[in-house]
């Protein structure tokens, strides 16, 4: 049988490089992009076919998949990985920010899902994941713009499971919770630079605080625990619907479930003491 082959954008660090790394093992034949194609070296020498790859850009995204199909004749696996967090206040972020964050995190996703869907469908078959977040089923303060992005990829993946479902394409959400990677440490640090100052600063530093916290005790998971659930998505012949994997995910997902939006904004403020006295 031909080996399955497999496109993960972000391949360059964290979650995306855990996927690469776990798919070779389970005997795919992975094309690992990235804005960056030096942090692909490692990848390289791992059996993983590196592409230097902005997926915000529509004819580099063509000539990627065109390359891979030449190569290869075939794409049965697409994982939407790249993807970032730009936080602070609402009212601090500019519009073009906002679009960026929807360009990288939901539009790219969409377009690369085109893409493949007519080879998958020639294929009879197929599994595209989206890498959402828990993020994309509950909230916090001052990441309106990343929440945003995030259940509007949920939202999409559902409509495209249904659609798809009948030429044999599989769509698979997966949903982490706290996973170390180098995503905190931006966030945070991009929140105090947009909202550290003015009405918000006090709510950004407490915000920061957390994340903060967090990250030194360490508390979120390895990457590899998102990759061992896209491992065993794509193994599946009829995988769920959605994973949520990682620190606190399932119990989050849960809350949101049993909660009621008015108890759950009370635990979110205090979670990150956004109460009247934050404000200055």
């Amino acid at each position: 049988m031909n080996q399955p082959v497999a496109w993960i954008t972000g391949a360059s660090s964290g979650i995306g490089t855990a996927i690469a790394r776990r798919l070779v093992r389970e005997g795919h034949i992975v094309y690992g992009t990235a804005r960056r194609l030096e942090r692909l070296g490692d990848l390289e020498a791992e059996g993983v076919r590196p592409l230097a790859l902005d997926v915000t850009d529509d004819d580099a995204t063509t000539r990627a998949l065109d390359l891979i199909i030449d190569e290869q004749g075939r794409i049965d696996v697409l994982v939407n990985n790249a993807g970032y967090g730009s936080y602070g206040a609402l009212e601090d972020v500019p519009a073009s920010e906002g679009r960026a964050q929807f360009d990288v995190n939901v539009f790219a996703p969409a377009r690369l899902t085109q893409l493949v869907l007519p080879h998958m469908r020639a294929q009879r078959g197929g599994t595209i994941v989206n890498v959402s977040s828990i993020g994309g089923k509950i909230y916090g303060p001052l990441g309106s713009w990343y929440h945003a992005t995030k259940f509007a990829l949920e939202g999409l993946s559902d409509a495209l499971r249904v659609e798809v479902a009948p030429f044999g394409i599989r769509v698979v959400l997966i949903e982490p919770g706290a996973i170390r990677t180098e995503w905190n440490t931006i966030a945070r640090d991009n929140l105090m630079k947009v909202s550290g100052h003015g009405p918000y600063a006090r709510l950004a530093r407490s915000v920061h605080d957390v994340l903060a916290r967090a990250d030194a005790a360490g508390t979120g998971s390895r990457p590899d625990v998102v990759a061992d659930a896209v491992a065993k998505a794509v193994a599946s012949n009829k995988p769920k619907a959605r994973y949520a994997v990682g620190t606190a995910a399932r119990q989050a997902v849960l809350g949101r479930k049993i909660l009621t939006d008015r108890f759950l904004d009370r635990i979110v403020a205090r979670a990150f003491k956004a109460t009247p006295d934050q404000v200055l």
